[in-house]
């Protein structure tokens, strides 16, 4: 793999404008005043993706999810492109993350970091509590996610009925839960495996293997990512 990316591709990246300009808010359905926030693994870097929650009346929901909008920022037929292109994927070992593209761009400008105006793409749904789409809206948004969750913070959450957005985290796990019973019911097959971490010393030994579990946390997330491939699907 390589492991720095060429000076042209850097030099690129440098260029970016990092501010979003008022010009291209206006062009996106506006999402910042809604509660949004992030649910990764306690160690990401990146944040790619985030969900947004607001009551339109009695038992009616907006739901949206929301991708980094990569797009924006890399450009066809540009170096950072073509690099891109060339990698095909991050890679990520045990004990770092060999990016698509350089950490300007994943762990920064697309990372939906909280506090902070994003661009994305979105999903968003109008449902009700028992996981029925009433209506959907697919485009170009901003956003700003009002808090970076860890699956265990959210874990806790749905065990404990207490936390940070405690009403709207068990709302949205009531709902995806409702969604994964749907799924299986209608012949959906479970591809998941048993997946394990290492984990390292501060030489990068490893000195453990961790079996990840499937939770609640996991599949609130999962559910939500799947409605929306299979809308845009």
């Amino acid at each position: 793999f390589p492991l720095s990316f060429p000076s042209e591709v850097l030099l690129e990246v440098k260029k970016i404008q990092e501010v979003i300009s008022e010009t291209e808010i206006k062009k996106r359905k506006d999402f910042r005043d809604t509660l949004t926030f992030t649910i990764d693994p306690a160690d990401a870097k990146d944040f790619d993706d985030a969900i947004s929650i607001k009551n339109i009346k009695g038992d009616l929901y907006e739901i949206g999810v929301h991708i980094a909008d990569v797009s924006h920022y890399v450009i066809p037929e540009t170096k950072l492109d073509e690099e891109g292109y060339k990698r095909a994927t991050s890679v990520y070992l045990p004990d770092r993350v060999n990016p698509m593209l350089p950490e300007k761009i994943s762990n920064e400008l697309c990372s939906l970091r909280p506090h902070e105006d994003k661009l994305t793409f979105s999903a968003v749904f109008q449902m009700n509590t028992k996981g029925q789409v009433k209506d959907f809206w697919l485009g170009k948004t901003v956003i700003h996610s009002n808090h970076r969750f860890a699956y265990e913070d959210v874990q806790k959450i749905i065990e404990t009925k207490e936390g940070t957005h405690v009403k709207e985290v068990l709302l949205l796990n009531d709902i995806s839960q409702k969604l994964r019973k749907e799924r299986f019911a209608a012949g959906a097959i479970n591809f998941s495996s048993q997946e394990v971490r290492f984990k390292l010393d501060e030489k990068g030994k490893p000195i453990d293997i961790v079996v990840k579990e499937s939770k609640e946390s996991h599949q609130l997330i999962e559910e939500l990512m799947l409605l929306a491939n299979r809308t845009v699907a």
